[in-house]
C-alpha cells in the first residue's frame, strides 16, 4: 500500500508569521493535533511542523503571550517527511524510528500535498502492525529532571 492510498490530502496548513493563538485555533477549530508550517498558502513549500505540545510546552510555559508570538521560532524544521508515491510500510518504521505521530507529505518540489498520522495507520494496517507502531511512537523517552537541591 503506498503513502497516498490513506493519507489525508490537502492538509490545513499554517504560515511562520502565524501567532501561537490563530495556531492553537485552528489545531482546535479542525480537531487536530499538528499543522504543517508551509511558506505560504500558493507554494505550499514545506517550512517545518507544529504541534499542539509545542505550543504548550515551548511558549505557553516560557510565559510568552501567544496572542503576539509568532511560531516562527517554535517549529521543527528539517521535519520527517514521506513521499506519496513511498510504501506505506517505509513511513510507518519512520513513525516507529523517530517516535512521532504525524508526518508531512511532500511532493518531488517540497509541497506539503498531504499529512500521515498514526489514526491513518489504524485505519488501513492489519491490528498487529498498529499495536507494533503505537509501542515503538509511544515508548517513554529518556528525561532527565534536575532538582533544585545540591548534595
Amino acid at each position: 500500500m503506498r503513502v497516498q492510498e490513506v493519507m489525508t490530502r490537502q492538509p490545513v496548513c499554517c504560515l511562520c508569521v502565524d501567532t501561537a493563538q490563530v495556531v492553537a485555533q485552528i489545531l482546535r477549530d479542525e480537531d487536530i493535533g499538528s499543522l504543517p508550517v508551509v511558506s505560504d498558502h500558493n507554494s505550499a513549500h514545506l517550512e517545518g511542523i507544529i504541534t499542539d505540545r509545542d505550543l504548550v510546552c515551548r511558549l505557553i510555559s516560557e510565559g510568552l503571550n501567544p496572542q503576539t508570538t509568532t511560531i516562527d521560532a517554535f517549529i521543527t524544521r528539517n521535519a520527517i517527511t514521506c513521499r506519496p508515491e513511498q510504501s506505506l510500510e517505509s513511513c510507518e518504521k519512520l513513525m516507529q524510528t523517530h517516535q512521532i505521530r504525524r508526518i508531512p507529505v511532500v511532493d518531488k518540489a517540497g509541497r506539503c500535498v498531504g499529512i500521515l498520522s498514526q489514526a491513518d495507520v489504524a485505519r488501513s494496517e492489519a491490528a498487529e502492525k498498529v499495536h507494533k507502531t503505537i509501542a515503538d511512537i509511544s515508548r517513554p523517552s529518556q528525561v532527565i529532571i534536575a532538582t533544585g537541591s545540591a548534595a
